[in-house]
């Protein structure tokens, strides 16, 4: 796999109803190194900090097959950083990734460690107000990443994959459970005991009591 683009988010605005909202969401491609912090990635804006960035969540990523099926599904090319990801990969489908699997990309390392969920803003930058829903089908959600070792990248730096060594949980099983309606406690106490980054892991746990509460 190969580092197909870095992208960076400015702050900048978008029709929201009869108002603006702010956003980050529209990323463009750095044509130098770009620093990776424990926080992120250097100068990309993050305004929903509520629910966006975080050490758990200070990277994301998608991959090249990903965009290859949503430039055939939509009828139009998609460039990099249309999702609003840091970092395009090639070679890249996200579904089959693992949480805690590790990339390798430049001197950085990153942990894989929730997928994305999508939400409004996603679908009024893609200016689709079904978008949400055709996200949410298509499962290819991308990847968050915590940041295990800062470092440089840049467009072209070789991305390597080291395979997590505990609990198997897939991307995709997080990412289809968080729209299941009848959430199973084993499933819930085995996605637990994976590195989920803590936003998901706190829904996780919310789901976990209150069946247990339930079944009392």
């Amino acid at each position: 796999m190969r580092l197909l683009s870095v992208n960076i988010g400015q702050k900048s605005t978008q029709p929201k109803g009869n108002r603006l909202e702010t956003t980050g969401i529209y990323k463009t491609p750095s044509s130098g190194a770009v620093h990776i912090s424990s926080s992120g990635v250097q100068e990309d804006f993050i305004c929903d900090q509520e629910n966006h960035g975080g050490p758990d969540q200070a990277v994301y990523i998608y991959g090249a097959v990903d965009y290859d099926w949503w430039s055939a599904e939509l009828g139009k090319k998609l460039v990099p950083g249309t999702f609003g990801e840091n970092l395009t990969v090639s070679a890249l489908e996200s579904a089959k990734f693992r949480i805690g699997d590790r990339l390798h990309v430049g001197s950085t390392v990153l942990e894989v460690s929730a997928p994305r969920t999508p939400c409004s803003t996603l679908a009024r930058r893609m200016g689709d107000p079904l978008f949400v829903k055709k996200y949410r089908y298509a499962e290819r959600p991308g990847l968050y990443c915590r940041v295990m070792q800062e470092g440089l990248v840049r467009a072209g730096d070789e991305v390597s994959l080291e395979p997590s060594q505990g609990e198997t949980v897939t991307i995709l099983e997080l990412f289809q459970d968080h729209y299941r309606p009848d959430k199973q406690v084993d499933d819930l106490r085995r996605f637990l005991r994976a590195p989920v980054a803590a936003r998901a892991r706190a829904n996780l746990e919310r789901d976990l009591q209150r069946l247990l509460m339930n079944s009392n």
